[in-house]
Order: C-alpha cells, then sequence, then structure tokens
C-alpha cells in the first residue's frame, strides 16, 4: 500500500495506536491487532499528556502538537502558522537568542518543527539524561516567550520564510502549482484557499502585533497536545511534567472547525508558463471529503489503483499505449476539514497536455470496463503490518503517531477503528467513490507549460493568476528595537536556571557479525529483535563508474531494467509478488555502487531474498521496457536542464572533476549518452560487472547468523564469481586560483551558490577529523555560515558546509540558495567566513563541537535503518565494527591546535572554485572586479560563454 501510505504519512506521520498502560513493547495483542503502550492524562490546564515507554535505547523524544495550521488564518494574513512556528525557535524569556537549537546540540540531541493545513508540532530526541532540559526549553516557549518577541527577530523571520518561499515554490519547476488548485478549488475565505507557507504579500506586511495575538489565541497548553517517548520512568516524568508545563496559564478556548467539504458547479481549466519547466505538466483535481470517514479510506484504494503500478489503467493507456508520458501518479488527501483527489502527469518531451486528458478518460473507461479483482484490494492492503512496524521504528516516530491521533481523532488509540476502516475496503466500496466524487464531476485542471510552449496546454484554458516576484536591488534595513527590560512571566521557581543533565549514557554499540560466502560475498549482520522486520541491502561495487565515456547512464538503466520482471515473471506479475508479500525492493545507481534494498517482515524475509535472487540472476531483459525506461530517463534529464539545483551540481562536478574524471557527468548520463545506449550495453556491462566477488550483504533484523546464511545459501550456489576491475581515474587537483563561474537562469528568484575544492576520500586518515573541524564552520544548523546567512541576515533559508565521502577524493563543499538581490553579498560572506575559520575557533566553540558530535551516538543505533547504515560504513571502507568508539576518541582528544591546522590544510578560500546560478541580468557584472583571480560565464554544459550570449 506504498502510495496510500505516502500519501497518509505526509499529513498525519501514520502510525498504528493502541491504548495499554506502561508497557515497553511493540507487539501484536493475542487478538492480533497492532498496538503501542501508552497512558494519557490531562493537566488542570488542559495540556494533554500521552506517555510511551521504550526502553530499547538511552533517548527520549518529546513532541508537541497545536491544533493549530494555516487553517486557522484569514485572507489577507497568511502564513502566519508557519511564521509563527519559526519564532518559536529565536529566543523565550528564560532562554536566549538562537540558543534552542545550540542547547539541544550540545546536549547530542536533534530537534526541529512543521506546519501544514491542519496542525503544528515541535519536536526534540535527546539523549534521556537531557530530558529535563528539553522540558524546561519547550514549557518555556509554550508560556514565557511572547515577551521577547521583537521587531528586528521578526524581521529576520520574515526574510527566512520569504527565502524559504522562494527556494520551495518560486525557484523550481511547477512551484506555483498548488496555488493555482487551491485558490480555484477551495472558494474565498475556505481555510484551505491559500498555502501554508502564505502570500509573499501578507508574510511582508505581518507585524509584531498580529504574531502576538495569533500567540495568544492558538499557543495555550489548552489547545495542544504533549507526547514523551522513550527510556524515563513514569513517575519521574509526570512530576516534571507538572513542574514545568502545569503552572502555565489557559488561554482563549479553541473552537473545532466544522468540516467544510466543498463541491464544483462547473470545471475550471488554468495554465501557466513556467520559468523553470521544459516539459509540460497536467494535473487533474476532484474535490472529495474529509479524513476517517468511509469514503476517505475507498478514495485511497482508487487513486493506488488507478495509477500506481504495472496494472493501474492510466499507466497502461498513458504510458505503454500512447506513450504520452513514463510516470503515472494520482492520491487522495483527506484533511481535517475537506479532501480533493489528484491526478499528476508529467508529459513526455513535446507532448500535448489535451491527449493527456483525454487520455485520463480512456483509462477511465478501462478501469470501469476491466473492473477490480479480490487480489487488487489484497495487494494494497498486504503492506499495512509492515507499514506499521516501520512506522514505529523510532521514538520519534511513535511521537508523530500519538501525537497526531490525539488531536486530529481526540484519542491515541483511535487506530484500533483506524485499521479496521482501512481492512474493510471492499471493491464495491472504491466503485462507489469512483462514481460519486470522479465520474463525470467538475474539477480544476492545471496546464503548466514552458515559456512558449502554449501549444502545449489543455484546451480551453485561461491564464492564471500566477504572482512572480519582481527581482529588486537589495536594500539593507535596520529595525532598532526599544531598550526596554524583559517584562518576566511569574513562575512558582526560577526559570533561568538551565537544569542539570547528569551522565550521559555511555557508548554501547551494537554487536554485529561478519563472514564471507563461498563465492566471495562479503556479510555483515546485526540481529535486532524488536521488531519482526528485516532491512537488508546487496552493494555492488562499481555502479557509475564503470560507465564509459560514451555511454554514461548504462549503470543507471540497469537498476531500472532489472525491477522489469524477469525471465518467468513480467514485470506486472513481479511487481505483484513484492507486494503480496508486503516487502519493498528498490534498486539504485550512486557514483560507486549499485546497490538493492529490501524491506520485509521476517517471517516473509526468505522468501524476499528468493525474489532479489531472481530479479539478479533471471533478468528478463525486456525490450519494450527498456524502449520505456530511456524515454523516462531522457525526459527527466530535460526536465532538470531548468532546474537551478541540478544545473549547479552538475557544472560543479564539472568544474572541479574535469572532463576526463567520470564523476565530471551526472549519474543518470546526457541526453546523447542515453539515447546511444542499446539493451546490448546492458547485457555487456552485467556480464562483465555484476559479480559476488565486489558485493556486499548487509542485514538487520530478528534474525541469528545462521538463518541468514541459510536463506543465502541459494544465492551463494548460482551466482559464480569472476573478477572485475574498477577504472581508477586521475584526479587533476591543482586549483591555485579563486574562479567564479556564474551560469545563468533568467528570472531565478534565488542564486544557487556551491564553493569548493576537490579535497579527501572517506578512507583518507585526515577524513573524519576534518568532519570534524567543519562542523562550528557549516556542519550544523549553528555553524556559523548558517547563523550568519540565515539568523543574521535573512539572505537564505539554509547554509552549508562538509566534505563528501568517496572512496576517491571527494569535494569540499560550501553551499546555500539565497535571495537573488543578496548574491554577491552572500558569496562575500562565505569567503570571508572560510578564511576567517583558518585563524582558529574558541575554545567554548571546540567543546560545542565535541558534545554535539559524541553525545548524539546515543541516538546512533536507535532504528534498524541506523544500524544498516552503519554496517554499510564498515563493509564499504573496511572500517573496524567499532569504528564509532575510535571515532569518539578523535573528538574528544582533539584540541585547537589540530583543529586550526586542519582547516589551513583544507580550506584555502583563495583556491577555491565559486559556483553561482541565477540571474545573470542583475546579477553578473558585480563580480567583475570582487577580487577573484578570473570571473567566468558557462553554459550548463560548464562551457565558456560570452556574457554578450547570455539571453537577456
Amino acid at each position: 500500500m506504498s502510495k496510500i501510505l505516502a500519501v497518509f504519512l505526509f499529513t498525519m506521520f501514520l502510525g498504528f495506536v493502541s491504548c495499554k498502560k506502561e508497557s515497553n513493547s511493540e507487539t501484536a495483542t493475542e487478538e492480533g491487532q497492532l498496538s503501542i503502550d501508552f497512558e494519557k492524562y490531562k493537566l488542570e490546564n488542559g495540556l494533554e499528556v500521552v506517555l510511551h515507554q521504550d526502553k530499547s535505547d538511552p533517548i527520549v523524544s518529546l513532541a508537541i502538537q497545536y491544533g493549530v495550521g494555516s487553517n486557522r488564518e484569514k485572507t489577507g494574513r497568511t502564513g502566519f502558522a508557519h511564521l509563527f512556528e519559526h519564532m518559536l525557535f529565536q529566543e523565550s524569556e528564560n532562554v536566549g537568542q538562537d540558543q534552542f537549537f545550540k542547547k539541544i546540540q550540545d546536549a547530542g540531541g536533534t530537534l526541529n518543527g512543521g506546519t501544514w493545513q491542519d496542525g503544528t508540532i515541535y519536536y526534540e530526541v535527546v539523549p534521556k539524561n537531557a530530558m529535563e532540559m528539553v522540558m524546561w526549553l519547550e514549557s518555556d516557549r509554550m508560556g514565557f516567550l511572547i515577551n521577547t518577541v521583537t521587531k528586528s527577530a521578526f524581521q529576520n523571520q520574515q526574510e527566512v520564510v520569504q527565502n524559504e518561499k522562494r527556494q520551495r515554490v518560486d525557484n523550481r519547476p511547477y512551484g506555483h502549482t498548488n496555488w493555482v488548485i487551491d485558490k480555484n478549488i477551495f472558494p474565498e475565505g475556505h481555510p484551505y484557499n491559500w498555502q501554508v507557507i502564505g502570500e509573499l504579500v501578507d508574510l511582508q506586511n505581518a507585524t509584531v502585533e498580529d504574531v502576538k495575538e495569533f500567540y495568544d489565541k492558538y499557543y495555550g497548553p489548552n489547545n495542544a497536545t504533549l507526547v514523551l517517548a522513550g527510556d524515563f520512568e513514569i513517575d519521574e516524568a509526570k512530576k516534571m511534567i507538572q513542574k514545568y508545563f502545569g503552572e502555565i496559564k489557559k488561554r482563549q478556548p479553541v473552537e473545532k472547525l466544522p468540516v467544510q467539504n466543498v463541491q464544483l458547479s462547473e470545471t475550471k481549466r488554468f495554465y501557466h508558463e513556467d520559468n523553470f519547466a521544459t516539459t509540460a505538466q497536467l494535473n487533474m483535481v476532484w474535490p472529495t471529503v474529509e479524513q476517517f470517514t468511509k469514503d476517505a479510506y475507498a478514495l485511497d484504494f482508487l487513486a493506488e489503483l488507478l495509477a500506481e503500478g504495472k496494472k493501474a489503467p492510466l499507466y497502461k493507456v498513458l504510458v505503454k499505449e500512447k506513450e504520452l508520458t513514463s510516470d503515472t501518479n494520482a492520491w487522495n488527501r483527506s484533511m481535517e476539514l475537506a479532501g480533493k483527489f489528484r491526478i499528476n502527469i508529467t508529459a513526455n518531451d513535446g507532448k500535448s497536455l489535451s491527449d493527456i486528458e483525454a487520455g485520463v478518460f480512456e483509462a477511465f473507461k478501462k478501469f470501469e470496463e476491466e473492473g477490480i479483482t479480490d487480489t487488487d484490494i489484497e495487494r494494497i492492503k498486504a503492506g499495512l503490518e509492515t507499514d506499521f512496524y516501520n512506522g514505529i521504528s523510532s521514538v520519534l516516530g511513535k511521537s508523530f503517531q500519538l501525537a497526531q491521533y490525539n488531536e486530529f481523532a481526540g484519542d491515541p488509540s483511535f487506530i484500533a477503528k483506524d485499521i479496521e476502516n482501512i481492512k474493510a475496503v471492499s471493491k464495491d466500496d472504491v466503485l462507489r467513490v469512483y462514481n460519486k466524487y470522479i465520474k463525470d464531476k467538475p474539477y480544476v485542471i492545471t496546464s503548466f507549460v514552458p515559456k512558449g510552449k502554449t501549444d502545449l496546454i489543455a484546451k480551453d484554458s485561461k491564464k492564471a493568476a500566477v504572482v512572480e516576484e519582481e527581482i529588486k536591488e537589495n536594500v539593507e534595513t535596520a529595525v532598532i528595537d526599544a531598550e526596554e527590560e524583559i517584562q518576566k512571566t511569574p513562575s512558582a521557581f526560577d526559570r533561568t536556571i538551565e537544569p542539570v543533565q547528569g551522565e550521559s549514557p555511555k557508548l554501547n554499540i551494537p554487536n554485529s557479525w561478519n563472514t564471507t560466502l563461498s563465492n566471495g560475498i562479503r556479510v555483515y549482520g546485526i540481529e535486532h529483535n524488536e521488531l519482526p522486520l528485516v532491512n537488508f541491502s546487496l552493494v555492488i561495487e562499481g555502479g557509475q563508474l564503470l560507465d564509459s565515456f560514451d555511454k554514461v547512464g548504462v549503470a543507471n538503466l540497469m537498476t531500472d531494467i532489472m525491477m522489469e520482471g524477469t525471465a518467468t515473471k513480467t514485470p506486472e506479475q513481479l511487481e505483484e509478488e513484492i507486494e503480496l508479500l508486503g516487502a519493498s525492493i528498490n534498486m539504485y545507481t550512486t557514483r560507486e555502487a549499485i546497490i538493492i534494498q529490501g524491506n520485509t517482515l521476517v517471517r516473509n524475509f526468505e522468501k524476499t531474498v528468493d525474489l532479489v535472487e531472481e530479479i539478479l540472476m533471471e533478468p528478463r531483459w525486456d525490450e519494450e521496457e527498456f524502449g520505456r525506461i530511456k524515454t523516462k530517463t531522457i525526459n527527466e534529464i530535460k526536465r532538470s536542464d531548468a532546474n537551478p539545483n541540478v544545473v549547479a551540481r552538475n557544472v560543479y562536478n564539472k568544474v572541479l572533476y574535469g572532463e576526463e574524471h567520470m564523476f565530471a557527468y551526472p549519474t543518470v548520463g546526457t541526453i546523447e549518452s542515453v539515447v546511444a545506449i542499446t539493451i546490448n550495453d546492458l547485457k555487456k556491462f552485467y556480464e562483465n560487472n555484476f559479480s559476488p566477488s565486489i558485493s556486499k550483504f548487509q542485514v538487520v533484523g530478528d534474525l541469528d547468523k545462521d538463518k541468514v546464511l541459510a536463506v543465502l545459501k541459494d544465492l551463494e550456489r548460482a551466482w559464480a564469481s569472476k573478477e572485475v576491475t574498477i577504472p581508477e581515474y586521475k584526479i587533476v587537483n591543482n586549483r591555485d586560483k579563486s574562479s567564479l563561474y556564474f551560469v545563468d537562469i533568467p528570472n531565478a528568484k534565488q542564486s544557487v551558490i556551491n564553493i569548493g575544492n576537490i579535497a579527501i576520500s572517506r578512507t583518507h586518515e585526515d577524513y573524519f577529523p576534518a568532519t570534524v573541524m567543519n562542523y562550528k564552520l557549516g556542519g550544523s544548523f549553528s555553524g556559523n555560515l548558517n547563523l550568519i546567512l540565515r539568523e543574521e541576515k535573512g539572505y537564505t533559508y539554509g547554509a552549508r558546509s562538509g566534505f563528501s565521502d568517496f572512496k576517491i577524493p571527494g569535494t569540499f563543499t560550501a553551499s546555500s540558495s539565497v535571495r537573488t538581490n543578496t548574491t554577491f553579498e552572500s558569496v562575500k560572506i562565505f569567503k570571508d567566513e572560510i578564511t576567517k575559520y583558518q585563524e582558529g575557533i574558541s575554545e567554548e566553540d571546540l567543546e560545542f563541537t565535541k558534545n554535539a558530535l559524541i553525545k548524539s551516538n546515543a541516538r546512533k543505533f536507535e532504528t534498524q535503518g541506523a544500524l544498516l547504515w552503519m554496517l554499510h560504513e564498515i563493509n564499504k571502507y573496511d572500517l573496524d565494527p567499532n569504528f564509532i568508539a575510535d571515532q569518539e576518541d578523535i573528538i574528544r582528544n582533539m584540541t585547537l591546535e589540530q583543529h586550526k591546522a586542519l582547516a589551513n590544510r583544507y580550506l584555502d578560500a583563495s583556491k577555491m572554485a565559486y559556483l553561482v546560478v541565477g540571474d545573470a541580468a542583475t546579477q553578473f557584472e558585480q563580480f567583475k572586479n570582487a577580487g577573484f583571480d578570473e570571473v567566468l560565464m558557462l553554459n550548463k554544459e560548464a562551457n565558456e560563454v560570452k556574457f554578450s550570449e547570455v539571453k537577456m
């Protein structure tokens, strides 16, 4: 049920919860009901508290869900819920500016928040000794925050949120689609008529007074659920919760919003010429119904049956028969107040959206004629148990689930009903909702096409009223806050005193085992018996490195074609067998490997591995599917051609590695190289490069070594070893000057900046020390680059730096996407801060780095995914099974002198490449006399062009 779950996860962090008091395990009950044990109670001020003990790892998660999303906003005042989420990370009466992130990271934890239409959530995951500190922080911003909201802090976060909008909406293909849909499916004034991110003009016009009013109305304890999950004692936790949250006063009552489903009286048709699109995209959206209704469950199934997989009618008509697209998508999104059903099709290059719309209705007719089988329904339901256990693999996941069910269903134990509702969906239900909501019903249709390609729009469409931001000159505005002493909210105790954390949990690396099979496969495993799950991967070394320069992309196509059936199974049959096991098998290509990754229940591990063996040993080489895969890949390359982030990545790699290195080219290949690839090239690649001699198998789950090896016995016998040589490419790392490269993306609302050089390999003795050294520069939210560019200047949504991890020398890269009119200033800040970092950091900053990195190891072994990553690291780089302990020693023993020496060795700003991908017409000229050794204009293939040749 991948698509159903994916959509539900997006809105609800889906989990399955039932109420049984104070037990530590997640199990199936005697009746076969999947459950998480919890206890719920309410404080006198209305705060609802949910506790779940899980002592498997020495960590705790605290999540607070507030009953406020963008649905509580008003026209002309949009974006407030999300903007206010940002404000809560600034400071409070007893916690200083920018200290929320720093204190949590210093304790070895992680934190964040999220806002959507129906809610806002804040969360932390920390070692268990920091539990009281987290309660202190969260309670301070719930009850002791608003007096600290200053005009300057507010203005800064206004800029940050506007940059987030530019990055996620304005500066990417099809970014305005949701705006057009929601404006036209939901009437003016409906709580879903606007976007969570808000309108740019509303964000710019918001005031501190608006924020204070919003806080007073919606951020009281009586409008929140607190969930504590992890390794704690119940009585102790209750005392802390009462101490820190119990004295916070109730605020205004928040009435539950009524359901507001909508209907369309006629179909509405819109188009938009998209600045970043290179192929057209169609969306068709029907209004449906709110969450947790019988129809909502059936609509989820309908979406999957129409679009997901080889049997889906949309796939059969649009992909196989008409070749109008390479992928079909449909989903139902039922929210708290209303719902919508959406079909999303990105066209193949040059294909008309009118033809695609007609094809959608042909698919509907096929759906009506072919009907639904019992097997169709059962394969969708088969993954429920696997998805349940995946959903509770972390204490954070459990916190989300418990909080959201409590807020939206009134009780965390609602899952007992929810899961039964999903199981109860029948063929008749699916056909009923199809007829009720979709067949012959009005819809909103959007055609997003490349600029100048209006011939591709669906017929009778009118221009959508998309507002594009004008690029203006940057004007720095300084806001001076009145020097007034912050008024302190009374408390029963001194909240300025930070709670003592006590001793951090000791490093406890899980035991692992390893062996080498007779055919050469190296096998590493960890027995993890908390859940009846298995996660595994087979890594075949080489990947893109085994491609040839004239046919880059063969390795990538291999991972697609090998999932398209086997010698004895059609693509449709293979897909169905995987789904009926409730398993997932994914295959993908990286720069250095081809990877097959699997996730399944323990009882289905052997059958899942049997399918992996069949995929690996008996490829189908389906010519028809190969043609479809090539078309899909070529169209993906064309679509990415106008994506500033993809352009930046591709040009950056070519500039640094040079044309004679394979890493200079995208793993997916180029249009020319993919066009030239034949299925015989794939067969040759398979014959030459698939061998157990360069393969490694990692497995984590409720299985011992003997069971794993017994399951692998058939693969060991069937797969014969052969010698494979992975090419080595010479890296010319002779940068001796600072070079500013500019790639033009006309009218870009942000500039993508990548700065760096070739550095060191993952296996180099300096790699991990250098990663530690980088932490305070750009390795975390509290890194200098982010604190200046985001928190101080408001130029970006985020800035970072780091070393890439490859067996061959990788890159050091500092990067960000910044507001277009701050491009020059941002590049200068990057250059200055990297240079300044060579002078060394303070003892306090080094101590912060050590604490953050060492203490965070308490979170490193919680999930099967985390343990599988650890095995990957051990197996790929021939590391000691206890390498994390060795890393702790490196961190603990690092001195200021060593830190400074590493910075001087690897961070020479005078010899770096500075790449800017943005609007040349407004930004390029200022770099010509900015102190760089050379300033060059490049095209998207990284070839030099003259500024006069750039289209303005």
